[in-house]
């Protein structure tokens, strides 16, 4: 591999060299130390490196029949920063995972906002339902055992200071999200692993996407913290996040397939009671 400098562009050539050192097994430590060999800066050639084989990745995926990979919503992490300030409020990243991408955030919301939402969202509660991917509608699901409710997007000062915020936090427009839905689980509810996009297998899937295409990001906030259990689950890669009071989950999805590693559920309420807002984020504007 010739020389190159800190300002050459990803070529064919590079591209391809890189793969080809995938391909035959090399570690990416072992690429990346070839590299700043060659005279390349270490935060440019560890880009490159990442940009080459993540859309390699993706062209392999398309060639099997997977869907494309689309823009996803997600904090700025390059610099593992301890915080992000999201103008209002300081947010803290207490874990960061890169595959699948999950960041739990601590502070998210303060004692007071979660108080306000639980207290908004109590009168309008009712049993919880699950997109009914055959039709487009909606329907009780036995996986599903919470009551919840749905904010309109805006609903209140309360609700647009949350949506912003997490417009912010997650670098996506407010107007792509859905609305903030308020959940309440019992002792011994849960919701069992599933995902959060719409199956394009399925026939009631073209009717929903025309709302706002597919769901891309899933963000899900602790408003109290359980007695015990009710933490959230992603058993692809033996994870569990413990509900905590004002904390969030986050995790984003670039194509609706299993492949993402998004499999994620609400394991059941041992003791006391677990209250969360869950907020689904879309590609496009959600009408």
């Amino acid at each position: 591999m010739s020389d190159t400098s800190t300002a050459q562009p990803i070529t064919p050539e590079l591209r391809r060299w890189i793969i080809e050192q995938a391909a035959a097994g090399h570690a990416a430590p072992v690429v990346l130390q070839a590299m700043l060999d060659a005279g390349w800066n270490e935060d440019v050639a560890a880009s490159a490196m990442e940009t080459v084989l993540r859309e390699h990745l993706d062209d392999l995926a398309v060639q099997q029949g997977q869907p494309p990979a689309v823009p996803v919503p997600g904090p700025r992490l390059d610099e593992s920063p301890a915080q992000v300030d999201c103008g209002d409020r300081v947010v803290n990243v207490l874990l960061a995972m890169a595959q699948p991408r999950i960041v739990v955030f601590g502070d998210l919301l303060s004692p007071e906002e979660c108080d306000a939402l639980i207290a908004a969202a109590r009168p309008r509660l009712a049993r919880s339902l699950t997109v009914a991917t055959k039709t487009g509608g909606e329907e009780v699901n036995a996986d599903r055992t919470s009551d919840g409710m749905f904010f309109q997007r805006g609903d209140s000062p309360l609700v647009r200071r949350i949506e912003a915020r997490i417009a912010r936090l997650l670098n996506w427009p407010v107007e792509n999200g859905e609305g903030l839905q308020v959940l309440h689980y019992r002792p011994g509810a849960e919701y069992k692993p599933h995902y959060d996009y719409f199956d394009p297998a399925q026939p009631g899937t073209a009717t929903i996407l025309q709302r706002g295409g597919q769901r891309v990001g899933t963000l899900v906030m602790y408003l109290n913290t359980p007695e015990k259990g009710g933490g959230t689950t992603f058993p692809d890669v033996h994870l569990e996040v413990a509900p905590q009071r004002g904390n969030a989950v986050f995790f984003s999805y670039e194509r609706p397939h299993p492949s993402t590693k998004t499999l994620h559920g609400g394991a059941p309420v041992i003791a006391g009671e677990k209250w969360i807002a869950t907020k689904w984020l879309r590609e496009r504007q959600f009408k």
